[in-house]
């Protein structure tokens, strides 16, 4: 029996990952929405969702999540699932647009739950974020933490996307699942991130901007994994009806650690300009995944100096594209 799946931000880097797995493991349909937010260039998302364009079973929809004509676009077909990624990223750019990232990223998560409470849909997927830890300094960092302070707009937005989350799984008898992302990167990372800004600046010759002494930590998830994570998580059969995971490396990387390992990827040095620390800006994430291994048999498998290599590769093919 297929299934239907709806993705929001289909267009974007991990979304568009997802919906390759789904149409590669076949007995699903899946119907993408995104509104090529020009945050970064519409040719780089129009060419992350190339692949799937013309595979059956697979259809594209540019809208936004805010259109109170949306469920009029998608139509009528029950869906099965709904994994919602959509949504606007960045903690420095949420400081200067704290409005814009509350509409898409808090009331485009309730008009999805509304959708998927009013088309009954079995299963809600809300894509969240590791920055609504804040600077907790209990690490690693579980899902069971109460009282989380973050520090930006946008780490503010994607707890409060996730308390709808949890008010509709009560309210509504919905089983809704909420997935913290630590620091995704790989093929398509947006480029506005620092493994990528990094990699092409050190393969230029120019400086790249270090924010702090370089002591800051990431737990550097290859997106393979998290898309594993995701796709364990839409048929999740364990837990209650609203659950919190972690998706995480499990490990955490000094920010000199991972420009050093860049250095060695691409055999350059980098020219680093010293600059304050941001904002906004935590000191660390590190995920403890051990409830997402229980439930979900989620085991992350990519070590960094591979992550980072099957990055470059995909760099050097899409070089054109991204001048």
């Amino acid at each position: 029996m297929t299934r239907h799946a709806l993705i929001t931000g289909g267009a974007g880097f991990i979304a568009s990952h997802l919906i390759e797995r789904l149409l590669d493991e076949g007995g699903w349909r899946v119907t993408a929405i995104d509104n090529f937010d020009p945050f970064y260039d519409r040719a780089i998302k129009e060419a992350n969702i190339a692949r799937s364009l013309d595979r059956e079973g697979f259809r594209l929809i540019e809208a936004d999540v805010l259109d109170e004509g949306l469920a009029d676009l998608i139509g009528d077909d029950p869906i099965d699932r709904i994994v919602h990624i959509a949504a606007k990223a960045g903690v420095r750019p949420s400081i200067k647009d704290p409005l814009g990232y509350h509409a898409v990223n808090v009331t485009g998560t309730l008009r999805m739950l509304e959708l998927a409470r009013a088309r009954n849909v079995p299963h809600f997927v809300l894509a969240s974020s590791s920055s609504v830890y804040g600077e907790d300094p209990e690490v690693p960092w579980q899902e069971r933490e109460r009282g989380l302070l973050p520090i930006s707009p946008y780490a503010a937005s994607k707890l409060a996307a996730e308390g709808f989350a949890q008010v509709h799984a009560r309210l509504h008898g919905m089983q809704v699942t909420v997935l913290r992302f630590f620091t995704v990167y790989g093929p398509r990372q947006r480029p506005d991130l620092a493994i990528h800004k990094f990699f092409r600046k050190i393969a230029a010759g120019e400086p790249i901007q270090q924010y702090g002494d370089g002591s800051t930590r990431r737990d550097y998830t290859f997106v393979t994994d998290i898309v594993n994570g995701v796709r364990a998580a839409m048929d999740r059969a364990k837990g209650g009806p609203f659950e919190i995971y972690n998706l995480g490396n499990s490990d955490t990387v000094m920010l000199r650690d991972l420009i050093a390992a860049i250095e060695h990827e691409l055999g350059r040095k980098a020219v680093i300009e010293m600059l304050p620390e941001q904002p906004g800006d935590v000191p660390q994430t590190y995920a403890d995944v051990s409830k997402a291994g229980r439930d979900l048999g989620f085991v992350p498998a990519t070590p960094l100096a591979e992550g980072l290599a099957a990055f470059h590769r995909w760099l050097d093919e899409m070089a054109p594209a991204l001048r």
